[in-house]
């Protein structure tokens, strides 16, 4: 009865075992794959709230920077 329930059972665990550790190659394309989308998730999100922040202080936010002004 104990070996039924556990083979029919599983949980969270042993279905990311089953699924993406079993085979070594599988697990490490998984692990790259994560640690690449993860670095432009964060790359991202410390972008806009860098800019959020820095609001009318960047270089574009200044309209004069960089124009003569015309003798008239």
């Amino acid at each position: 009865m104990d070996s039924v329930a556990r083979r029919t059972g599983g949980g969270l665990f042993e279905g990311l075992y089953r699924v993406i550790m079993r085979r070594n190659s599988v697990y490490v394309t998984f692990i790259i794959a994560g640690a690449f989308l993860g670095e432009r998730a964060v790359d991202y999100g410390v972008h806009k709230l860098w800019e959020y922040n820095n609001v009318g202080k960047r270089y574009e936010d200044i309209p004069v920077l960089g124009q003569r002004q015309s003798e008239e």
